[in-house]
């Protein structure tokens, strides 16, 4: 679960409460008595059965094992630097949020619009998580039917906050999950059975909503996973969301310090989808990152746009909404890629009396957020 990140100020990142993990377990417990300045152990796995809450009690075998503590989805921190906290401190909110710098950037002055392309003249809001925990998001915390009506009642928010931009629903399912242990290969990550991503894909569909296929590489590479990915990224519905917080390129356990990508990573990844765009005919695909502090993601100046592939920052921390404020500012808004996204945690950001932020609170940010996520 959530783990203050490195500085004073600091969100929670959420994400996967790792499937049962005792790991995971554990940190639903640890979580409101840490310092803030600690790392998430968010999403460390666990070495233990897979378990799917506190109690530990072992999960049923679905189609496979649960994320074992993959991300702990439910608090990755997103944090503000130690070097901008008395920026961050001092920035107040809404009227910063709201002020537009003159040349800040925004809008990223990108390749042009392809036919087709989600971006920017819908804005995507998705459930989050996995179904084989009830710990890992809202995707996979209710039955399917009433997740799917709870989403169709997102969507009519935030059709009203904003009628000029339609909502284009979405699932979004961490498909390949760091674990706690490393597992027979020695990777610390599981991926998930083909027939429990058709099954979301299905759910999905009885929605007109498109998929996201999350990637938590662990000791693992993009290039390693992309490709058994390949048979459902080449259909046109299905995008892509890669995970820096579990890339541990110095091999680390995966949830014991934060990992990392740099743009050689998110460029190899939009290339793998432009291949798929240009040799399938497929519309452009979305690619979302998730980002809550700088080292997280290296070199954004160095990320290569293409038209087939719009690349989102996402801003993916849990906290009140002042941290998320301040934290979507220094890590999304102060670098410019492309497209912004902005994450909502329905039970970590109001867990201390805080309110969920609305859809008119966040379209009072500047970029407004087009992808918007629950867990």
């Amino acid at each position: 679960m959530p783990f203050h990140r490195t500085a004073p100020a600091t969100i929670a990142r959420g994400g996967l409460l790792a499937a049962a993990l005792s790991l995971a377990a554990c940190r639903a417990d640890a979580e409101d008595t840490r310092p803030v300045a600690t790392p998430p152990n968010d999403s460390a796995a666990v070495t233990a059965p897979i378990t799917d809450s506190a109690a530990g009690v072992a999960a049923p075998p679905v189609d496979s094992v649960p994320p074992a503590t993959a991300a702990a989805d439910t608090g990755r921190a997103a944090s503000v630097a130690n070097a901008d906290t008395s920026k961050a401190a001092s920035s107040g909110g809404a009227k910063v949020d709201s002020a537009k710098a003159k040349d800040d950037g925004w809008p990223v002055k990108g390749p042009a619009v392809l036919p087709g392309s989600l971006l920017p003249a819908k804005r995507i809001v998705a459930y989050y998580g996995n179904p084989l925990s009830k710990r890992m998001g809202i995707l996979g915390e209710l039955p399917s039917d009433q997740m799917l009506a709870r989403l169709d009642r997102e969507v009519a928010r935030w059709n009203a906050a904003d009628p000029a931009t339609p909502v284009q629903p979405a699932l979004h399912l961490v498909t390949v999950v760091a674990q706690g242990s490393a597992g027979r290969d020695g990777k610390w990550r599981l991926r998930m059975a083909d027939t429990l991503v058709e099954r979301v894909i299905s759910w999905a569909e009885s929605r007109n909503a498109v998929v996201f296929l999350d990637v938590q590489v662990g000791l693992s590479t993009l290039q390693e996973e992309l490709p058994r990915l390949e048979q459902f990224l080449k259909r046109p519905n299905v995008h892509l969301g890669v995970d820096p917080e579990f890339s541990m390129k110095g091999g680390q356990k995966p949830g014991s310090r934060i990992g990392t990508f740099d743009a050689a990573d998110i460029n190899y990844a939009s290339r793998y989808l432009q291949e798929l765009v240009a040799a399938h005919q497929l519309p452009p695909k979305v690619l979302v990152v998730h980002r809550f502090t700088r080292r997280m993601l290296t070199n954004t100046d160095r990320i290569t746009l293409d038209p087939r592939v719009q690349v989102v920052i996402h801003m993916d921390g849990w906290g009140p909404p002042t941290l998320k404020r301040d934290s979507y500012r220094h890590y999304v808004h102060a670098e410019p890629v492309q497209f912004t996204g902005f994450k909502l945690f329905y039970n970590n950001d109001t867990k201390k009396g805080h309110p969920l932020m609305t859809p008119e609170q966040i379209l009072a940010l500047h970029p407004k957020p087009l992808y918007i996520q629950y867990q």
